[in-house]
């Protein structure tokens, strides 16, 4: 594993904040790039205590974390909860502010 920049220090140890982690997850939904969602996953991930210690708490492999996070990732939604369950987070669905009821 290559050394992290100081950019990605401190944004590990930002990122060791449950709160941090769910505003950060949350930009990265926003943009909707799956694979700007899978990167913030892991990075998350990686704050969370490492890999290895994510997937033992989701009850998943080490390879098919690795495997579901990675660029071209495609978790099931089962996968996805027990990962965000494992950080100390949860999914949830709130409403657009730009649609509005007719």
């Amino acid at each position: 594993m290559r050394p992290m920049t100081d950019y990605e220090q401190d944004l590990h140890e930002w990122l060791k904040d449950s709160e941090n982690a769910a505003e950060y997850l949350n930009a990265a939904i926003e943009d909707g790039d799956k694979e700007v969602i899978l990167l913030a996953m892991r990075r998350v991930a990686q704050a969370s205590g490492g890999m290895a210690a994510v997937a033992e708490r989701a009850h998943i492999k080490r390879e098919n974390l690795y495997r579901a996070l990675s660029k071209r990732g495609n978790p099931e939604l089962k996968t996805l909860f027990n990962i965000l369950h494992s950080m100390g987070l949860r999914l949830a669905i709130l409403p657009e502010k730009s649609v509005q009821a007719h």
